[in-house]
């Protein structure tokens, strides 16, 4: 109905609309070697969508932050062993199982289906994800649109400002008692000593609380839409759906200019930062002169290492799974596996180049230590390094680059969220035409997030990223290793390798079965251990609230148990046999084609196995009951 409405924006005549939504079965790229599901149209799309998957928010604000609160190059000595001895064997595990059973992250655990729960939280999780991370896309989308103005509306205090607003620098000199903006008078120079900061507030933090978010005083006031944050998640949610409507035959080709752009827009912004005044200083406490190698003996450095690649690397949420089921079968995954790992941590790198270049501009400017300017997260891209575009020459279009950016970004996680979702859908139902699941969760995704774009949707969004991304991805984690620790898993990645010498497996076994179970556990461990009072803004969140936040993980991991015991008293024989049968690969555990089933996987061999369960059952004891 609303056709006429969106042709002049997509250029989509009316037969090309109604061939996307007919019944009609799916076109069939001549490449595909599994039709009913297809397959990627080449590699290149498969790479690309890969690195868009794992390059997200946290290679930008977060990683920065990190770097430059553990002693800078300590922590990316600790980022890199972490990657090595943790996210690259865990990697390599997702795709291998993804890819070898051609199967969403539900599915998959048909290798272990006393532990398919798992697979069921994975898309929980994910799904909760995608809602909250939506709403921060629209944030960029926000920001991106505001960029067209010339100068920018965060630049000055205006009248949307209070009294606390100050568009001088924030440090003021302490001379006999007095406090002056300039910091020489009478030829007299302010010592760092007489230095003081009052509790004053940039323009752009102001901008962000009072028009961008229209922020109310805490969770409890929820206040009405903010029409313009709703809106822009409004056209995230439709692009999402655009991009999806024909699955990976339609998002592999958005990949090249969603995956590359980022590339393109971070070395422009390292060019133009590094020309500026103070660009080294900020490059020295990012990484060089000032990094402190003692900060290594610290626990908590590598607990953050691990935290940041587990969660920049997407493990544990279905995503890898998803994104590798539409692989060749007999594509090496290992390769992949260790190239987009490396490629994921040296853009955190980049991005950290250009971010501390352009903030080492803004201290030298504000003549205060860069500390001061740090912050993390959304204070990091939306408050400090928005004023810091401020100061650039030409800055309407520097800002208008880095906020597409991390549109961009965003999207691309936000393609791989959307897609684990309506992928255990298709694989569940593949009767339904994939156009429908996709905008069917797209819309959905809409709906949910509209909470998150009220005037107290920032305390939602900080509540949900709490409790979802954090401890919970880690369980996840957890259960994924061990369970397919169970499995003869080597003997299935082999048959699309083929064969491997055992001192390459002897690498990966230490790793699977101990260095990274450990390291999970760790983190799981001191995560639980170091969990801090949730607030935002220094708003602490109300206990009705945080007992609120606890059943978001509960959703995502109750599943587990209900899963297990329902395979449990499905399953026959005594406890044990249970047990055991239950955690043995089931009879739809095996390569998706019969042509890649062999020996291992063939009819005949798993019509044996059916005979030979129907004899063991045959002669088991029947069981005897007494009675009072």
């Amino acid at each position: 109905t609303h056709f006429w409405v969106i042709k002049p924006l997509f250029k989509i005549n009316e037969k090309q609309l109604n061939k996307i939504f007919s019944s009609d079965p799916p076109t069939v790229d001549a490449g595909d070697e599994n039709p009913e599901r297809g397959n990627w149209t080449n590699k290149t799309e498969y790479m690309l969508s890969l690195t868009g998957y794992a390059i997200g928010l946290g290679n930008i604000w977060r990683f920065p932050y990190l770097t430059y609160k553990h002693g800078g190059g300590a922590f990316v000595i600790a980022y890199f062993i972490i990657l090595v001895l943790f996210g690259i064997p865990l990697y390599f595990l997702e795709s291998a199982i993804g890819q070898f059973s051609s199967q969403g992250p539900v599915n998959v655990w048909r290798a272990v289906p006393l532990l398919q729960g798992v697979g069921v939280g994975m898309n929980f999780a994910s799904g909760l994800i995608s809602i909250y991370y939506n709403v921060i896309v629209s944030y960029g989308l926000f920001y991106l649109f505001a960029s067209f103005q010339s100068p920018l509306p965060w630049a000055t205090c205006q009248s949307w400002s209070d009294e606390c607003c100050s568009d001088t620098p924030l440090v003021y000199c302490n001379i006999s008692g007095a406090f002056a903006a300039n910091w020489t008078q009478e030829n007299r120079t302010c010592a760092p000593s007489d230095k003081m900061r009052l509790q004053a507030q940039s323009p752009s933090e102001q901008y962000w609380d009072r028009v961008a978010l229209q922020r109310s005083s805490g969770i409890e006031e929820t206040g009405p839409i903010v029409w313009h944050l709703a809106l822009c998640l409004l056209l995230s949610s439709t692009v999402t759906a655009l991009v999806l409507i024909k699955g990976i035959k339609s998002s592999g080709k958005v990949m090249y200019f969603t995956s590359l752009f980022p590339y393109v827009a971070l070395v422009i912004l390292l060019i133009r930062g590094m020309t500026l005044e103070g660009a080294r200083d900020g490059i020295h406490f990012f990484i060089g002169a000032q990094t402190n190698l003692t900060k290594l003996m610290e626990a908590e450095l590598w607990k953050d290492a691990a935290a940041q690649t587990t969660f920049s690397l997407g493990i544990a949420c279905g995503g890898l799974v998803t994104l590798a089921s539409y692989g060749k079968f007999h594509n090496n995954m290992f390769i992949d596996s260790v190239a987009i790992c490396f490629v994921n941590h040296a853009t955190s790198i980049l991005a950290g180049f250009a971010i501390f270049s352009v903030l080492g501009h803004m201290s030298h400017s504000y003549q205060v230590p860069i500390g001061e300017v740090v912050k993390d997260g959304f204070g990091l891209a939306f408050i400090v390094y928005a004023e810091a575009l401020t100061k650039l020459p030409i800055s309407s279009l520097w800002s208008i680059l880095f906020f597409f950016m991390l549109f961009t970004v965003g999207l691309d996680t936000q393609f791989a969220n959307i897609e684990v979702v309506s992928t255990t859908i298709f694989d569940a139902f593949p009767k339904y035409k994939r156009a429908y699941i996709s905008v069917g969760c797209s819309i959905i995704n809409f709906l949910l997030g509209l909470p998150l774009v009220t005037t107290a949707g920032i305390y939602w969004v900080t509540l949900m990223d709490d409790f979802i991304s954090t401890w919970v991805i880690l369980i996840l984690a957890v259960m994924e290793i061990i369970s397919f620790y169970l499995n003869r898993l080597i003997e299935d990645i082999e048959m699309m390798l083929g064969k491997k010498s055992f001192w390459f497996w002897l690498w990966w076994r230490a790793c699977w079965f101990v260095i990274s179970p450990c390291i999970l556990l760790g983190i799981l461990a001191w995560s639980l251990k170091s969990s801090e009072p949730h607030n935002y803004g220094g708003v602490k969140l109300s206990a009705w609230a945080v007992a609120l936040g606890w059943c978001l993980p509960a959703l995502a991991l109750i599943w587990i148990p209900i899963i297990a015991v329902y395979k449990l008293s499905r399953a026959e024989g005594n406890l044990w046999k249970r047990l055991k049968s239950t955690c043995s690969p089931s009879e739809d555990w095996c390569p998706f084609l019969d042509i890649h089933r062999g020996e291992r996987y063939s009819k005949e061999r798993c019509q044996k196995k059916r005979e030979q369960k129907a004899a063991d059952h045959e002669q088991m004891p029947m069981p005897v009951f007494s009675g009072l």
